[in-house]
Order: C-alpha cells, then structure tokens, then sequence
C-alpha cells in the first residue's frame, strides 16, 4: 500500500525559499520504473505538474515556470524526495502535493494513481 506524505510547506516572503519534503511508503525508491512528481494547485486554477523524478536514475524534468528555482531530489535510503524552492513569487503560492506512479510511459504530467495530502505554501510580496 502506497502512503506519501508531504511537509514543508508554510509562509515565505517573495525572494525567499522553502524545501517540502514526500515521505514515501509502499514506493521502492530504487526502481527505474518509478516516478514521483510535485504537482501544485492555486485557488481557482488547474493543478499544474512542477517537477518529477525518477526514483531509480535520479532523472528530474521542471515545468517552465519554475526552471532554474526549484530542484527535485530524492533520498532513497529515506525513501523520502524534495522540493528545493528558491526564488519564490507570489505566483507560486498553492497547495503542494506529490504524487507517485510506476510506471514510466505515457506524459509524465499524469496517471499518477498515488497522491499524498498536500502542503500550503503562501508566498507573500
């Protein structure tokens, strides 16, 4: 049975940065087959999918909007992954989910049958 759960999250001024952190049970962190992504969701707005990892290879991809602030890692002795945002804006203030899938085919925004519970992060200008 696969549980995520997910902290981190809280208030931060824009400029400043915050790590969230996917605690991951029921996930073999060390298969290729593996993927966990951040997804995040706005009052009023489509969940859009942040970054994603490959719990096995370590291979991240990055949504435009956050490329060059957030970085995705993975602790596989932990079976934990991250959430390095740097740089926050306004923009980036939602709710912060992970997600978990095992597979590796199809549009790696989606099919994620796993989700954690979220965590709110508010950016403050």
């Amino acid at each position: 049975q696969v549980q995520l759960v997910e902290s981190g999250g809280g208030s931060v001024q824009s400029g400043g940065s915050l790590r969230l952190s996917c605690a991951a049970s029921g996930v073999t962190f060390g298969s290729v087959h593996n993927l966990l992504a951040w997804f995040r969701q706005a009052p009023g707005k489509e969940r859009e999918g942040v970054a994603v990892i490959n719990t096995g290879t370590g291979a991240t991809s990055y949504a435009d909007s956050v490329k060059g602030r957030f970085t995705v890692s993975r602790d596989s002795a932990a079976n934990t992954a991250y959430l390095q945002m740097n740089s926050l804006k306004a923009d980036d203030t939602a709710m912060y989910y992970c997600a978990a899938r095992n597979s590796l085919y199809g549009d790696i925004w989606s099919g994620y049958p796993y989700w954690g519970q979220g965590t709110q992060v508010t950016v403050s200008s």
